[in-house]
């Protein structure tokens, strides 16, 4: 039992896998420290989607798709998986195959709910406006 635990206090154990999840919110201010009272850094939309790091007493330290780290309150996140799109144009399929027809396209910076997680490397998505399809996880930042 005392090595179980002086293992676990030493870190040695895998990390668990990535948690993202969206901003909530209309609009959420990311700050540079775990308070209100600390220097707002700038503000993001609803569907924003971040990699919560760490949470520490009502807030969480996220990243973003280009790798920054801020603070923001944890009940400000919502459950709902977004991602957004990585390259200049991303192909949206109507099935999760590179030969199936294109859905729509998708620009660069675009947030699509995400649906479903295959093991095939393929996410099925949806455009705020309606339309749905499957996109390569490579194209995409938030799973």
């Amino acid at each position: 039992m005392a090595v179980a635990v002086m293992v676990a206090a030493c870190g040695a154990f895998p990390a668990s896998a990535a948690e993202f999840r969206s901003v909530a919110e209309s609009a959420a201010v990311l700050y540079d420290a775990p308070s209100a009272k600390a220097k707002k850094l700038y503000v993001v939309g609803h569907g924003f989607p971040v990699e919560v790091v760490v949470v520490v007493e009502g807030w969480s330290k996220v990243r973003d798709a280009s790798g920054e780290l801020t603070w923001i309150e944890s009940k400000q996140l919502s459950e709902k998986r977004t991602v957004v799109v990585r390259m200049p144009v991303a192909q949206v399929r109507e099935a999760a195959d590179d030969s199936a027809p294109v859905a729509f396209q998708a620009q660069q910076h675009v947030l699509l709910e995400l649906l479903e997680v295959s093991g095939s490397g393929w996410l099925r998505v949806r455009h705020r406006d309606g339309p749905s399809g499957y996109i390569r996880v490579a194209q995409v930042w938030g799973v």
